[in-house]
């Protein structure tokens, strides 16, 4: 039997159970409980646990105003709606930039000034080297910010920043596209070869498909009988926070918007040189079943495959921009291009990823005077 005062009791399986209180909810009481072999087991068990919940509930208190604890509880809540990785990219920003800067300070003491000075200092003097950070980070950074802002208000929790306090102007850096000559050696380099490689390349310069895509790619999602692809994976590496082992881990999950779940139409060449390597079940790239090839091995491959070809150095996204840009220069509808790139506006795909050449701009400027 219990004694008085304490809420220990012994369990059918032989064990001893402390119970606790740990809050109300729904108008029903929260229990937490601990278990041991014996009575006094159990009791000192039964003390950390309580002092331990009590100590959180003050920390808690405690932190609720401040960035660090309004951060993690959004993070939480953030995992239930948002793609892993993109919780992991949130999770990085905040972990090497946001929390070393204002984790202890309260939400209502950072006020514009601080904010905006905060993400010149990152422009100018941030990054590892102190090389500063792109204009495209720091805009992350700081919608992530507004994402903070938006979350503590709701909450009734006082903030000292607006949502319109910068604006950070991000440029335009551009586009490396192939020019005829260059099409034409790649060509001729990747035609001269069965290697499911070569074939990933030739496939993503005509169908504009994206990196992480084309790795996440398996023949059943291709149907040469119906000359299309099925696009609804990508594969990325991002970092692993729940892991003691390794830093990173491999995910494949869904592509990065509903407009990038697509099918693409093959062209009759693209699928003749596709059929003698066709495996169902497994990976495009790798003819495996298990083993895939993650996006960093394969953009070191191309870089490989252009200086084997004689071709200027290049990302791997360049293969897109080329697509695009070729698709516009023979008149194909951008809404239709919008649609096999995987953008949800088509403004994306001109701004973005299409390179107006001279012979194009020469067009439109006659269509426009005639």
């Amino acid at each position: 039997m219990p004694r008085a005062g304490d809420n220990i009791y012994k369990r059918k399986d032989g064990r001893w159970e402390g119970r606790y209180v740990k809050g109300r909810r729904n108008g029903r009481t929260i229990f937490g409980s601990v278990f041991g072999r014996t009575r006094r087991e159990t009791k000192a068990k039964l003390a950390t646990a309580q002092y331990e919940w009590k100590e959180g509930l003050s920390e808690a208190k405690h932190n609720r105003t401040k960035l660090v604890g309004i951060s993690n509880a959004w993070l939480k809540e953030s995992e239930a709606f948002l793609k892993e990785s993109t919780v992991a990219k949130y999770r990085d920003y905040l972990r090497c930039y946001i929390c070393p800067r204002f984790g202890k300070t309260n939400m209502a003491d950072i006020n514009d000034e601080i904010l905006s000075a905060f993400c010149v200092d990152l422009l100018e003097n941030g990054g590892a080297n102190n090389q500063g950070l792109s204009t495209k980070t720091v805009s992350e950074i700081f919608r992530v910010m507004k994402q903070l802002r938006k979350f503590a208000l709701l909450r009734k929790i006082v903030v000292g920043y607006t949502a319109e306090c910068l604006g950070i102007k991000q440029k335009a850096k551009p586009l490396r596209v192939f020019s005829p000559l260059e099409r034409e050696k790649l060509h001729t380099y990747l035609d001269e070869s069965q290697n499911r490689r070569h074939l990933g390349i030739l496939l993503c310069l005509s169908t504009g498909l994206r990196l992480g895509e084309l790795c996440a790619l398996k023949w059943d999602d291709i149907s040469l009988e119906e000359k299309k692809i099925y696009v609804h994976r990508t594969l990325q590496r991002i970092r692993d926070d729940e892991s003691s082992g390794a830093k990173t881990k491999i995910v494949i999950t869904a592509p990065k918007s509903n407009c990038a779940i697509r099918t693409i139409p093959l062209p009759d060449k693209l699928c003749s040189a596709l059929a003698p390597t066709w495996q169902p079940g497994a990976f495009f790239l790798t003819g495996d079943t298990e083993k895939f090839l993650e996006p960093r091995i394969m953009q070191y491959h191309f870089k490989a495959v252009l200086n084997a070809a004689g071709i200027a150095d290049a990302n791997f996204h360049a293969l897109r921009h080329t697509f695009a840009t070729q698709c516009v220069e023979a008149n194909f509808d951008v809404k239709c291009l919008s649609e096999l790139l995987g953008h949800s506006d088509v403004s994306i795909t001109m701004n973005r990823y299409v390179h107006p050449t001279m012979e194009l701009k020469r067009h439109n400027m006659e269509k426009l005077l005639s």
